[in-house]
């Protein structure tokens, strides 16, 4: 199963990018999306290192909402 997680690109330097979600900073790489490359300020799904898709400020919120159910019901390993 694949897993993406939410992000706000912060910098860019060609095909890498910084990116942050709840304070925590990534250096991914924007490779899958060089066709129409995000900017700074756009949110991304990060997935293995890569951006995988542009999503909008609300569907990334969306998305934290859930991860948020879903990780307030797994039971602490």
């Amino acid at each position: 199963m694949c897993l993406a997680i939410p992000m706000c690109i912060t910098s860019v330097d060609g095909l890498n990018a910084c990116c942050e979600a709840r304070g925590v900073f990534r250096d991914i790489s924007l490779f899958m999306l060089q066709d129409d490359p995000p900017a700074i300020g756009d949110f991304v799904m990060v997935s293995n290192g890569q951006a995988v898709r542009r999503v909008s400020p609300e569907e990334a919120q969306l998305s934290w909402e859930m991860w948020d159910l879903i990780l307030a019901e797994t039971p602490a390993v």
